[in-house]
């Protein structure tokens, strides 16, 4: 199939009378850098595929789970024993990955478009098409924390930093694997670095995918890791604080440059769903970190 360039779209506009893409034109910068292609499938072999997407997830845990193991076995982080052994990780692992397939699936379907499924209740189970909400997927998460540590018998707030402070790896990947799949493009811009989407109609926009990877990632974990490297752990609830205080902004500052969900559109005061659902996220994030100062962990 021959490729369309962007002018050849804006011309075409032109002699059918759309004044918008008539004027896209106009305000097209000089330079757009073109989308990488890669093909959002992996591998497949037969009926069976890995995707980009899929893989995110599954690197994501297992390189948060080595790092959770090895911040357990650094006694210098917790100022003495860690409060779980690793084997209790180990455990844990299969629990906290039930949470954010679950909660991030839930959270979706709750939040961004209920009708649809509502209308179609079997594609709720067809995660393979995508659909994922970092905040249901974070609510997973504290259920899965809650109900492990009690039923293990360890501490629930430190189990829950230890959580929150490898999340960022996993959320870095994700956002990668949603700029390779061509999903949840920025807004239109003129920027040099702008691109066009396959998917996101003619005009360049904002690579919002590679702004969250950075800001909810990258940023996010230095902070996260530099708070653990100056004794954060010695006070539980501090990570879990930190993180959710942090992220809400991050995202919150990502969301300026993502273009909303076409079901959903900007909502009250011209916010979109992901800054209406990171407010109750930084509350209690600072509660959390205000909780955490003044109940240092006891020896």
């Amino acid at each position: 199939m021959a490729k369309v360039s962007f002018h050849d779209t804006c011309a075409k506009s032109v002699a059918e009378g759309d004044p918008y893409q008539a004027n896209a034109e106009s305000r097209m910068p000089l330079f757009v850098i073109p989308f990488p292609y890669i093909d959002p499938v992996m591998v497949q072999i037969g009926p069976f595929a890995i995707r980009w997407y899929a893989l995110a997830y599954i690197c994501g845990i297992l390189l948060g789970w080595a790092y959770s193991r090895a911040m357990i076995r650094n006694d210098r982080l917790w100022g003495g024993p860690a409060p779980l052994t690793v084997v209790d990780f180990d455990d844990f692992v299969l629990w906290v990955t039930l949470g954010i397939i679950l909660g991030g699936r839930t959270g979706y379907v709750l939040f961004y478009n209920l009708p649809h499924f509502i209308e179609h209740p079997l594609e709720i189970f067809q995660l393979w098409n995508g659909g994922m909400s970092f905040h249901g997927g974070f609510t997973g998460c504290v259920v899965a924390v809650i109900l492990f540590a009690r039923a293990r018998g360890i501490p629930i707030l430190s189990l829950g930093d230890l959580t929150c402070a490898a999340g960022p790896i996993g959320i870095f990947l994700g956002r990668l694997a949603n700029f390779i799949n061509g999903e949840l493009w920025g807004r239109p811009a003129e920027v040099p670095w702008a691109i066009v989407f396959p998917h996101g109609g003619p005009l360049p926009r904002h690579p919002s995918q590679i702004y969250e990877a950075t800001l909810e990632g990258v940023v996010l974990f230095l902070i996260l890791a530099l708070l653990i490297r100056f004794g954060a752990l010695k006070r539980p609830g501090l990570i879990i604080g930190a993180f959710a205080a942090v992220y809400a902004v991050a995202r919150s500052t990502g969301e300026f440059f993502r273009e909303p969900d076409a079901q959903l559109g900007f909502l009250w005061g011209g916010a979109t769903m992901g800054q209406l659902l990171s407010i109750p996220l930084f509350l209690a994030g600072v509660g959390f970190i205000v909780y955490a100062l003044k109940h240092p962990r006891s020896a």
